[in-house]
């Protein structure tokens, strides 16, 4: 690749770890696994409503496990040698958990429930602990290309797995869909195995605290004076309440887009193309948003991303046909890696590079129970309006919140002047 060319062996391995593990994104968490659950708890006799109940009862557990052990697993994994083994335990744990979804009897919902949850809270374990090490395998000036990169690869690597999946599903009879379902479940633990080779071999924890007796205990000490400097510090505490506003919104948009789409009329064979097109469309402008936060600086284009899902928002209300929906896709996928990745790389500039573990696995907790006041806002609207139009404008609301908070927040690159 030879966009590869432009980052050093360090920063592409670590990169890298996107592009492997969007595939579990994509295939178990958004597309296909959903639907496979709900073909089998109806094997079961469950009925559908009860069933979306209990998908979203099984990713609230994992959300909620993780915004609790994250900044536990953060202490610990900031002793140098320990960032990398916790990373490995919880990779491997959701590898081996992947593959066991695919041989699940196909009316143990229960049981295929229970593995997903771990495969899930796993899968987002390795995240914090991957996204700590950007400040391990590039400095400040180069933290706004590198993160953006990694999303780019990200959406990129994610299409692959899914087209072969999705192909794969579609083309066989009907009688061997659900093989061909218990396959892809495979297929994806392979991709994310596979690819994450690069940074095990290439990527070393740098910064870190040394190791101590009773590093157990000790952990929870940091842990707490952790919660301490992040009140203090108050570039980062404005830092995490702004992203906590408008990473609500953009998380709610990405969630329920497709909910609102169908709503619209949009028939389900080509909302998996729009799906497909969201991701298409984010690669070049996560690369873009990369290279213009280097010139104009990651807070102008942070706040470029909440302007442009505000203006989605205000489109949303008054889309009535596909090409509305076609128009508010582009959106999404011209600022949603963007405004993430962007996010990554200025909190890895404004924390203290040895305790990045511990401050992401904060980051985490403001990241996942960002994800509950944006559906609760747009699920009230629209009972009280009975228009899902309206229930998309009101998402607006978490962008403002989030943008005027974010506006007393320092410029990143005055940051890194003065560093």
């Amino acid at each position: 690749m030879k966009l590869l060319k432009n980052y050093s062996k360090k920063e592409s391995s670590w990169a890298i770890y996107d592009w492997a593990n969007s595939a579990f994104t994509l295939v178990i968490i958004t597309a296909i696994m959903p639907v496979y659950f709900k073909s089998v708890a109806e094997n079961a006799g469950i009925s559908d409503a009860t069933s979306t109940a209990y998908w979203g009862y099984a990713t609230s557990v994992g959300t909620l496990l993780l915004a609790i052990i994250a900044p536990i697993l953060g202490s610990i994994a900031a002793y140098k040698g320990y960032k990398k083994k916790i990373f490995s335990f919880f990779l491997y744990m959701g590898v081996l958990f992947t593959f066991g979804l695919a041989v699940i009897p196909n009316d143990n919902w229960v049981l295929l429930l229970a593995l997903y949850v771990i495969a899930f809270f796993s899968f987002e374990a390795t995240v914090v602990v991957y996204d700590s090490f950007l400040v391990d395998v590039t400095d400040d000036s180069r933290m706004n290309r590198v993160s953006s990169f990694g999303y780019a690869l990200g959406y990129f690597g994610s299409c692959i797995p899914f087209i072969l999946c999705m192909a794969m599903i579609l083309l066989v009879p009907d009688a061997n869909k659900v093989q061909a379902t218990k396959i892809s479940f495979i297929i994806t633990g392979l991709w994310w195995l596979l690819f994450t080779i690069p940074l095990f071999k290439n990527v070393e924890q740098i910064y870190g605290v040394e190791k101590e007796k009773h590093m157990i205990s000790k952990s929870f000490s940091r842990l707490f004076e952790t919660m301490k400097s992040i009140r203090q510090h108050r570039n980062v505490l404005l830092f995490l309440l702004a992203f906590f506003f408008y990473i609500d919104g953009v998380n709610t948009v990405i969630s329920m887009a497709a909910a609102f789409a169908t709503d619209i009329g949009m028939e389900s064979d080509m909302l998996m193309i729009l799906i497909f097109i969201i991701q298409v469309v984010a690669i070049p402008f996560a690369i873009l948003y990369g290279k213009l936060g280097d010139k104009f600086g990651a807070k102008r284009m942070i706040y470029f991303g909440i302007f442009t899902y505000i203006v989605l928002c205000i489109a949303g209300y008054f889309t009535t046909s596909n090409l509305g929906i076609w128009l508010i896709a582009f959106l999404i996928g011209s600022a949603q890696g963007g405004i993430q990745a962007l996010s990554r790389a200025y909190f890895s500039k404004i924390i203290p590079k040895e305790k990045s573990n511990e401050y992401f696995g904060f980051y985490s907790i403001f990241s996942k129970f960002a994800a509950i006041i944006g559906p609760t806002l747009m699920a009230y609207t629209i009972h009280q309006t009975n228009n899902t139009n309206a229930g998309v404008l009101s998402l607006a609301v978490l962008f403002i919140i989030g943008g005027i908070i974010f506006y007393f927040v320092e410029d990143d690159r005055k940051i890194i002047e003065t560093k």
